[in-house]
């Protein structure tokens, strides 16, 4: 059975782990856990992934190019090296006015002590 998962306990570059795809938004799973994943992700220049509320705070980091993240429709200008965290429960979109890449990382632990 092939896993989508990177192979562990081996140093990778993360730039180099993805290709861009003309007119595509590209992921690949680096880890996949109950209480979070780890994908890297390219988009090509005028793509975008569709605006959505996750119930999960999420980091995103700029690895190649720029990206516009929209969060509760404020736009954040990210180059190469920035991160911003969206909040849980918060309306974004990401925006490929250029292509770029990201790592984004999704926690879904911590929530527990705010269930009643």
């Amino acid at each position: 059975m092939r896993t989508t998962e990177v192979e562990k306990s081996k140093a990778h570059i993360m730039i180099e782990i993805i290709e861009y795809v003309p007119n595509s938004v590209v992921t690949r799973t680096i880890i996949r856990k109950t209480t979070g994943n780890v994908s890297v992700v390219a988009i090509d220049t005028g793509e975008n992934l569709a605006e959505k509320i996750s119930p999960f705070d999420t980091f995103v980091q700029i690895i190649d190019g720029d990206a516009e993240i929209v969060i509760d429709g404020k736009p954040h200008m990210l180059k190469t090296g920035e991160a911003i965290i969206i909040p849980a429960h918060t309306s974004h979109s990401v925006k490929a006015n250029e292509r770029f890449k990201m790592v984004s990382t999704v926690i879904k632990s911590g929530y527990e002590e705010n269930i009643i």
